[in-house]
């Protein structure tokens, strides 16, 4: 399955995804590329969008190979088979978390200011990526969100890497995946157009989101 843009894949998405719409659950985009796709699963059942802060953690070695992540609230998820392949010690991935802790929290300061990431006290939570490859920044959210008080945590992806899918059941109670790849197909062969999202483009899907949640709460005025 080839889609069009995150949007597009977003709103696919969500079409798989109206069961839960019974179930009043928040969606939760990863920084920055899942927020496309999140916003739309979170317009098509009519949730709340919110986001997970999270930073890949990469060996020097072998940089294209992330083998844990960290995310906000403090927490650090390590692949062992990534950490294996990549032939680093947990006291090596320690510290190049602790490199990333300083530039996370910048991270989080600009999405959330001086706010703390609302709770999730006993919601079911649905955390949206566009591509899935080795499943360590979706791990990592999933934490965060249990962290959070999340009662059910379900992954939504439009492309998830099979190898990656034994991992991620361990961290999630559900996995919605439109279509299933191989890790070394890059994110770009999914999409035919596949635009970078900086900081301000995720932002401004949240404050749409926001916005659109709000208005539709608000009751018409009843003529006189």
């Amino acid at each position: 399955m080839r889609f069009k843009d995150r949007e597009h894949a977003g709103r696919l998405l969500a079409a798989r995804l109206t069961h839960l719409r019974a179930t009043n659950p928040v969606v939760l985009g990863l920084t920055h590329g899942g927020l496309p796709v999140a916003f739309e699963v979170a317009h098509g059942l009519d949730a709340p969008l919110d986001l997970v802060v999270v930073k890949k953690l990469r060996a020097a070695a072998d940089p294209e190979l992330p083998f844990g992540a960290l995310a906000e609230g403090g927490v650090t998820y390590l692949n062992p088979t990534l950490l294996r392949d990549a032939r680093m010690t947990r006291e090596t991935a320690a510290d190049v978390a602790e490199e990333m802790v300083a530039e996370l929290a910048r991270n989080v300061r600009l999405y959330r200011g001086e706010e703390t990431a609302p709770s999730l006290r006993g919601r079911a939570v649905i955390i949206v990526d566009d591509y899935v490859a080795t499943g360590a920044s979706a791990c990592a959210a999933a934490m965060a969100a249990r962290q959070r008080g999340a009662m059910r945590v379900i992954l939504a992806v439009p492309v998830l890497a099979a190898s990656a899918e034994a991992e991620l059941w361990s961290a999630f109670d559900d996995i919605v995946a439109l279509a299933m790849t191989q890790p070394t197909h890059p994110a770009t062969e999914a999409y035919e157009r596949l635009e970078e999202i900086d900081e301000d483009a995720a932002l401004e899907y949240l404050r749409r989101s926001r916005f659109e949640l709000q208005a539709e709460r608000v009751e018409p005025a009843g003529l006189t």
